[in-house]
């Protein structure tokens, strides 16, 4: 263990003022990009959704809420993701030794300082701009730090770390954000999710179980050493993976048949076309991981945040499409 922690201290952490361009290239690694890029989509796409339901159209003062917005719910990103960083020093030097602690880029009084700093400023941004994006903000940090900080640490179990992943992903932050948004559209008058909100809420939400449990696949090894329990080490790796993919296909299928029911509010044509050509995909591409090889899981993993990301294109595009 000494001989893993010695790690840390070998190579200088990276100064703001010296080296700029590495500073800000290991701050980016440091907000694990695919989560910045799940967490931006989230917001573009439910921005446009709230437009058409609350027949507003696109004005400056919309587009003010969009931008801050966006800026507290990354700011709370960071905060969120930083913090498992922190507290996950040792683990990170196993399984993700590129991550700026683990690699010495950032002292871990650095890391900390930058956790301090974006989630006052997520709360901030979020306190200026509306009660309902603070009350989002605020219940995804505390989720957040429930999942890494000591004693609570819920990662540690598999049922509640997998439930804070989903809860925030899935539902927090879309019912959230389409309520601050039509909010602010309307000028104080908040509309209730419609059908259409509901079942992008639900795809996501489900399809974020598949990525709650199948990211800790690569990481066995780590988890394993530092006593982490996950779905993995109980259940094994072809027993997640064909859950994941399982739970994939349902929301898939699921949002086909949902279309029905969505009638007048999206362009159902282009929303079952799409979503069963990605299904296809899924299949396709999920028969070509080999499950010993540690990195064709880790790029199926992100596969899966690719066909996340993708959702969030498809489902607002549909509504603005729809006949």
């Amino acid at each position: 263990m000494s001989q893993i922690s010695s790690k840390t201290s070998t190579p200088p952490s990276i100064n703001l003022l010296e080296q700029p361009a590495a500073w800000l290239y290991s701050f980016w690694k440091f907000s694990r990009p695919h989560t910045i890029i799940g967490t931006s989509l989230s917001i573009f796409a439910l921005y446009p959704i709230a437009v058409s339901m609350t027949n507003s159209g696109w004005t400056w003062q919309g587009f003010g809420q969009l931008l801050g917005a966006w800026i507290a719910c990354l700011c709370g990103n960071v905060y969120i993701v930083g913090l498992n960083q922190v507290h996950d020093v040792e683990i990170d030097q196993i399984n993700k030794p590129h991550l700026p602690i683990a690699a010495g880029e950032f002292s871990l009084q650095q890391g900390q300082g930058i956790v301090a700093i974006t989630g006052i400023l997520a709360l901030l941004f979020a306190w200026l701009l509306g009660p309902w994006l603070l009350l989002m903000v605020s219940i995804s940090l505390a989720i957040g730090t429930s999942y890494s900080l000591p004693p609570i640490r819920l990662k540690r179990f598999p049922f509640w770390a997998a439930l804070c992943i989903f809860s925030v992903r899935g539902a927090i932050v879309n019912v959230g954000l389409f309520l601050h948004f039509s909010w602010a559209l309307q000028q104080g008058q908040v509309m209730m999710p419609t059908a259409a909100v509901w079942a992008l809420t639900w795809f996501i939400l489900v399809f974020t179980v598949a990525i709650a449990i199948f990211k800790d696949v690569p990481d066995i090894d780590g988890d394993k050493l530092f006593n982490i329990t996950t779905f993995t080490i109980r259940l094994g790796k072809l027993a997640v993976f064909n859950i994941a993919r399982g739970v994939i296909t349902a929301c898939y299928l699921a949002m086909v048949l949902a279309s029905v029911l969505l009638l007048g509010s999206v362009n159902i044509l282009f929303l079952v076309g799409t979503h069963l050509v990605a299904l296809a995909v899924m299949w396709w591409r999920s028969y070509q991981v080999d499950l010993e090889d540690k990195n064709a899981i880790a790029s199926f993993y992100q596969f899966i945040w690719k066909l996340f990301f993708l959702e969030y294109l498809i489902f607002p595009a549909a509504c603005l499409l729809r006949l």
